[in-house]
């Protein structure tokens, strides 16, 4: 459903009445669908909430976004607060939120700017730590030539390193998957979502705030957030666990979706205790 112009927010598991939702944040270039695999293998009856992010999947644009909820430029606080708005026009004002990759970016986000409404916090192949200067130049340059050739032909090549290495080769089904789900995403919302990924700020204080129960999720083949860069973001949370994924890379969820959904299952046990 979409609320007021703002997030298509997805239902994959109706869950018991007055449950804590599990609000899942997915990763770039793709969209809710990322979590297809995981969601089935939760344990009890939880009510799983998916957002599209501001430019993907059927979301209005990053500018329109911005606009509701009174942002100015591409931002990763602009998608937190256009995940905001539309949890709490849902009725929802707790839940758990679990980000991977940039959607990790987004929960800490969240936690900075609407503490009130995160009650647990799972971070999954992704990092606090801003962009290098490579790395926010790289993103930039993306961007204009995406907006430039108007397709997202210069992201495709990202369905590899996406994966552990075995799995590049020894599972064309994943590397189809995925490039199929960035095959879905529009240029404006990949070139809106780099420019703000590129802006994003250092968020290890945020981390070292929060005092909920946390989980940090990583391939253990991770090479774009590997798992040392994970155990740093433990040892800023004061409440938190960590979970090596075997044999994947940085899409625990479609290469290893069993470990992930025995992580996310055991957060939400943690918050309702």
């Amino acid at each position: 459903m979409t609320i007021d112009g703002l997030l298509q927010l997805h239902t994959l598991r109706a869950g018991a009445p007055g449950a804590v939702p599990l609000v899942l944040l997915h990763g770039f270039p793709l969209d809710h669908r990322m979590w297809f695999d995981v969601t089935p293998l939760l344990a009890g009856e939880p009510w799983v909430l998916a957002p599209d992010l501001p430019g993907f999947g059927t979301s209005p644009t990053g500018p329109d976004v911005a606009q509701t909820v009174g942002g100015s430029g591409p931002s990763i606080e602009v998608m937190a607060d256009g995940v905001a708005a539309t949890l709490r026009a849902a009725g929802v004002d707790r839940a758990v939120v679990a980000g991977l990759s940039m959607g990790g970016y987004v929960a800490m986000a969240l936690v900075e700017r609407h503490p009130e409404l995160v009650a647990g916090l799972a971070l999954l192949d992704t990092k606090a730590t801003a962009d290098a200067e490579q790395a926010r130049a790289r993103r930039l340059e993306i961007a204009g030539t995406v907006e430039i050739e108007d397709t997202i032909e210069a992201v495709l090549g990202m369905r590899s390193a996406l994966l552990a290495p075995a799995h590049r080769t020894g599972r064309p089904d994943l590397v189809e998957r995925l490039e199929a789900w960035i095959r879905d995403q529009g240029p404006d919302g990949v070139a809106w979502a780099q420019r703000a990924m590129a802006a994003r700020p250092d968020r290890s204080a945020v981390l070292a705030a929060f005092d909920g129960p946390s989980v940090v999720v990583v391939g253990e083949f991770d090479e774009l957030s590997p798992p040392e860069v994970a155990r740093e973001m433990v040892g800023l949370l004061s409440d938190a666990e960590l979970v090596v994924v075997p044999a994947a890379g940085h899409m625990t969820t479609i290469e290893n979706p069993e470990p992930v959904a025995a992580a996310l299952t055991g957060l939400l046990g943690r918050v309702r205790d």
